[in-house]
């Protein structure tokens, strides 16, 4: 499962980012001041890139065996700006190797 918790907080990122610069920067061109160019680039390469996050997505929700409403949450979390990085600390801290218990030794 490390792989598939890998590639989804690489493409949560990446998708968290592209979100970010389209709605603080892009949407702020394209419509205070009639600059498009970035909501084009940016939007498309998001959409892109957010399909590519649904799969890595359901990857590890079938791997990690979560219930169809956990997978469906943090699926969404890749439509609100800065949501999708809350919720990859979320998952990282879900599906963290938890550390091996220790034995004490018995007293005497």
């Amino acid at each position: 499962m490390g792989g598939a918790l890998t590639r989804y907080r690489v493409i949560a990122w990446i998708v968290g980012v592209a979100l970010v610069v389209l709605v603080l920067i892009g949407m702020p061109l394209k419509y205070g001041f009639d600059e498009p160019t970035v909501v084009a680039v940016v939007g498309t390469a998001h959409g892109w890139l957010y399909m590519v996050y649904l799969a890595a997505t359901f990857d590890l929700s079938r791997r990690a065996d979560w219930p169809l409403k956990r997978m469906l949450l943090v699926m969404l979390a890749g439509t609100v700006p800065f949501v999708s990085f809350y919720a990859e600390r979320r998952v990282s801290g879900w599906l963290a190797p938890q550390p091996a218990p220790t034995a004490e030794p018995v007293a005497g």
